[in-house]
């Protein structure tokens, strides 16, 4: 049996940081997983700009309610979720997800959670298990599942290269360059090809 995990953030939803960097006016924010590889590193950092500035969940969720998903992606994902087993495998939040998961008709999501203060000041994080991505996939696997995977950062190359097959989707030139044996897809129609001819 196989079975499709795929990143949320920049496959299929923009990036809830840059979002947010710019309804906040705070360009640093834009610093994603696809800039600096060490997550928690970035998270840390982030957290400590959301302090010096003030800002909580609250604010973040005010911009999360204005984000849609990226155009073709909910019929992508329809299109998909047709044809295969799909779970999302994100980095993200619950507390920033449920409503883009909402707009995306409720596909499975694994991802972490927050530790928020009750002022709304978000004081830490807690990740669902180390290298969430990689042990998830290595978990499916261990009950007979074959993945496929797909994302476009660099916290999900291990997620991509551990499976049975994976592809980067509007990836940067880095990534593409440094896993030139991963193909490199831009367009939704593209990737659902890809993905049913190793299904």
């Amino acid at each position: 049996m196989k079975i499709v995990c795929l990143d949320m953030e920049g496959v299929l939803t923009p990036e809830i940081w840059i979002e947010f960097a710019r309804v906040s006016g705070i360009p640093a924010l834009c610093r994603t997983t696809r800039d600096e590889p060490d997550y928690d590193k970035l998270m840390r950092w982030r957290l400590e700009i959301l302090r010096q500035h003030g800002l909580g969940l609250p604010e973040i969720r005010n911009v999360i309610a204005q984000i849609d998903p990226l155009p073709g992606a909910k019929d992508f994902l329809d299109a998909l979720r047709a044809v295969a087993q799909v779970i999302i495998l994100s980095d993200t939040f619950a507390e920033f997800a449920g409503p883009l998961m909402a707009k995306l008709g409720y596909p499975t999501l694994f991802c972490n959670s927050l530790e928020v203060a009750p002022d709304g000041a978000i004081t830490g994080f807690r990740m669902r298990c180390e290298q969430s991505k990689l042990t998830t996939v290595r978990a499916l696997q261990s009950i007979g599942f074959e993945t496929i995977a797909c994302g476009d950062s660099y916290n999900d190359l291990d997620m991509i290269l551990a499976g049975r097959s994976g592809f980067l989707f509007r990836t940067t030139e880095q990534i593409r360059a440094d896993y030139p044996q991963l193909p490199a897809l831009e367009e939704y129609d593209e990737l659902l090809q890809a993905i049913r001819a190793v299904l």
